[in-house]
């Protein structure tokens, strides 16, 4: 694998930003040739928590080794503690994430833009960066996971530190209005239920049963699969740790729905 720290400027931020990116390693020729890759490469953009930026992947856990067979890309990107979400007092991280990261990473790498070559995975508030970006956009990815996910906004609104409450009011705004809005996974979840997203989205949802966002969690799962939508739930002893979600990402990385070139020429 070749491991690549790649800065770069974001007209819609208009900042500096940063972004870690994972790329198999060119084949060779017998004779030692560096070979072109047969086909633009599968991705998976990888979210980070809300106190972490685009490197922790790599420092907490072994993603470069875990995907070194998989002819896998990984995106890592740093958007501060933003919920990935256009802050109502903030900049447009929404907007970056969603619309022009990929954009440029397909720019500058080898990254395939077909839906079914697309994935996204995050813990923690990337948990519900990653379950928005697939529901707000569930055309563009075929599978999304969340590890312990803040993915039920609806209990923002009792938050009992001040100093945090007053945080997610500057990045959602009036927290009241957070059920039923473009913040809501429920939200997002009935829209793509009702359409013809709904069963062809696959979703992956753990968290740890001593997590204090476990109820959370088990709020959206109930809430998905009343709406039959396709969503892998499980849980297991353990809490908000690097330790449970180095073991759930090999997890993930074994469930996403990778299509292969050799099953592409049979299907051909």
């Amino acid at each position: 694998m070749a491991l690549l720290h790649c800065n770069f400027w974001s007209e819609v931020l208009q900042l500096s930003c940063s972004m870690d990116v994972i790329l198999p390693e060119p084949k060779r020729s017998p004779d030692g040739e560096v070979l072109t890759p047969p086909r633009l490469y599968p991705t998976l953009y990888l979210l980070h928590g809300l106190s972490d930026d685009h490197t922790i992947w790599q420092r907490r856990t072994s993603i470069e080794r875990y995907v070194a067979e998989m002819e896998l890309a990984v995106v890592m990107p740093a958007v501060d503690r933003s919920f990935y979400t256009d802050m109502a007092a903030g900049n447009r991280y929404w907007t970056f994430i969603s619309a022009e990261l990929p954009v440029l990473a397909r720019a500058l790498f080898p990254l395939s833009p077909a839906r079914e070559d697309n994935f996204v995975v995050g813990l923690s508030m990337g948990g519900y960066g990653a379950f928005k970006l697939s529901l707000s956009c569930p055309d563009r990815f075929a599978a999304a996971a969340s590890l312990s996910g803040a993915v039920y906004m609806a209990e923002l609104r009792r938050v009992p530190d001040p100093t945090l409450r007053a945080e997610f009011k500057r990045i959602f705004g009036n927290l009241r209005q957070l059920p039923g809005s473009r913040h809501d996974l429920c939200h997002l979840a009935e829209e793509v239920a009702a359409s013809k997203w709904g069963k062809q989205l696959a979703l992956f949802q753990w968290c740890g049963t001593e997590d204090f966002l476990y109820h959370d969690n088990l709020l959206f799962r109930d809430c998905a699969l009343a709406l039959g939508l396709n969503l892998t739930y499980s849980e297991g002893p353990g809490g908000h740790t690097w330790d449970m979600w180095d073991a759930q990402i090999q997890r993930v990385l074994e469930w996403l729905p990778l299509v292969h070139p050799a099953a592409e020429s049979e299907a051909a």
